[in-house]
């Protein structure tokens, strides 16, 4: 896998993160986790400059779940239903999205990115429930980089064991999960502080 991962890397470079990620996160099969890791890998390695892999990782993520909620917002629950099998979305990880995404709806996108298979329809899910389209950027485009930012340093961080990020997840999948929540929700409370400041 690692010659692979290095091969796409040489080839398509910062471009190839930005479409990967885009189409990762409306649906296609796409190991995004792994790709990301390798990435952050590929930065200690000197091989790609952090700040444009964070900068294409971030606007690939965010084109596509920037899609998938204008479909969502288009088209509606029928048509995820109708192509959500092409997409490796079965109509039951659709339901249990659909109960999380009633309760905690705007969190969902912000953490979503951390939940293999409930990223992929959560900002469906926001386009089919008319989400206005500021609160979602907030919350889907935090959780982006947020995201980003966390598999990026991950890779960097393990070098040439960065194949482990896969087993700490299996094995700490909670503990990553409120860790991540916990960075999403100090980022909100930054953003508006942030905006507090500047209407004051």
């Amino acid at each position: 896998m690692e010659h692979h991962l290095d091969l796409f890397l040489m080839k398509y470079g910062y471009v190839g993160i930005f479409f990967a990620l885009a189409l990762g996160v409306l649906g296609v099969p796409i190991p995004d986790e792994v790709l990301m890791t390798y990435a952050g890998y590929a930065v200690s390695r000197g091989v790609l400059q952090m700040p444009y892999t964070l900068l294409s990782a971030f606007l690939g993520a965010s084109a596509g779940i920037s899609i998938s909620y204008a479909i969502g917002l288009k088209w509606g629950l029928p048509l995820l239903i109708k192509v959500g099998p092409y997409l490796h979305i079965s109509p039951k990880r659709i339901e249990s999205t659909q109960k999380l995404f009633a309760r905690y709806g705007s969190y969902l996108l912000l953490i979503g990115y951390f939940l293999p298979g409930v990223r992929h329809i959560t900002a469906y899910l926001a386009g089919i429930a008319s989400m206005d389209f500021r609160r979602f950027a907030g919350y889907a485009y935090a959780g982006a980089l947020i995201w980003s930012l966390t598999f990026l340093l991950l890779g960097r961080t393990l070098e040439r064991e960065w194949f482990k990020v896969v087993v700490y997840i299996r094995h700490y999948g909670l503990t990553f999960l409120l860790i991540a929540a916990a960075l999403g929700l100090a980022t909100y409370l930054i953003v508006k502080w942030r905006q507090n400041i500047k209407a004051g």
